[in-house]
C-alpha cells in the first residue's frame, strides 16, 4: 500500500493506492481519467496517515480493492498540506506527459 501527496494544479490531494509506486503507469492512467495529467507526488509513511485520519482513513482501506486500485483520502487542498511537514514527505517525483 502507498500513500502519497500529489501536489496538482488544482492543489495537493492524499492519495492511498495498492500500485507499487506512485508513478506506475496503471496509476497514471487512473489518474488522467480524473483529469489529472501532471503532479508532482510525495509518499508520506502510512501510519503517519492512519493516525491522522483515524476513522477516516479505515473506512476509505475497507473500500480499497488490494489491486490496482486508488482511492482519494483527502481532496481539501489546505487541509492536506498543513497536515504534513515536509520531513514526513518522501522524496518528489514528477510527471508530465
Amino acid at each position: 500500500m502507498k500513500t502519497g501527496i500529489f501536489f496538482t494544479g488544482s492543489g495537493p490531494l492524499l492519495i492511498l493506492t495498492s500500485y507499487d509506486s506512485l508513478t506506475d503507469p496503471r496509476l497514471i492512467e487512473r489518474l488522467k481519467a480524473k483529469r489529472i495529467e501532471k503532479f508532482i507526488a510525495c509518499e508520506v509513511p502510512e501510519n503517519v496517515v492512519k493516525e491522522r485520519y483515524g476513522v477516516h482513513y479505515d473506512v476509505i482501506m475497507g473500500d480499497l480493492r488490494q489491486e490496482d486500485d486508488l482511492r482519494v483520502l483527502d481532496y481539501d487542498g489546505h487541509h492536506v498540506f498543513y497536515n504534513f511537514s515536509f520531513k514526513e514527505m518522501g522524496k518528489p517525483a514528477y510527471y508530465e506527459p
